[in-house]
């Protein structure tokens, strides 16, 4: 395996049969089609829980399990994505975002958990889902660079909890 930075456009369109052209007519560069493959597998998340009824905090554990599943399958693009995210252009920054439907995703079920008063009224559903999303992001970047020892589910399931339940001891 060469890794994500020595791959080429070409290359990519060689290995999918197609031109290079045609790459370009669906994805500005190569970042963007890792950002819409994440984006895709984001979606298919969501059309798995919305056959569950399950409780909008728990469905967020769900979330991360599948993030932690995605992450450890597709270790070498983690830090592609998350540079994307946070690329130099904020146009290029603003396109990933919107592109990856977690914070999107994660806003749905904290709005069902506000309704049941399960989650804190004092901060928007904004910066909550933000906060999760992020959460999961700065997480995976680190497992990848120098925490592959320890268990991505297991890093993942810990910090989702301690993002809900807080650092404050509960006396």
């Amino acid at each position: 395996m060469q890794g994500f930075q020595n791959v080429t456009v070409t290359d990519i369109a060689k290995a999918a049969g197609v031109s290079r052209g045609t790459v370009f007519n669906y994805y500005p560069y190569k970042e963007a089609i890792l950002i819409g493959y994440f984006g895709e597998r984001l979606k298919q998340v969501r059309e798995q829980l919305e056959h569950h009824n399950l409780a909008p905090l728990e469905a967020l554990y769900v979330i991360f399990e599948n993030l932690a599943s995605f992450t450890a399958e597709n270790k070498h693009f983690i830090v592609p994505i998350g540079y994307e995210l946070l690329n130099p252009d904020p146009e290029r920054s603003k396109q990933a975002f919107l592109s990856i439907p977690l914070a999107e995703m994660i806003y749905g079920f904290l709005t069902k958990a506000r309704e049941h008063s399960l989650i804190r009224s004092d901060f928007s559903r904004e910066r909550l889902s933000r906060t999760l999303a992020n959460t999961y992001f700065l997480t995976a970047l680190q497992w990848v660079s120098y925490r592959q020892d320890r268990s991505i589910h297991d890093e993942l399931r810990k910090s989702l909890q301690l993002a809900l339940e807080g650092i404050v001891s509960q006396k």
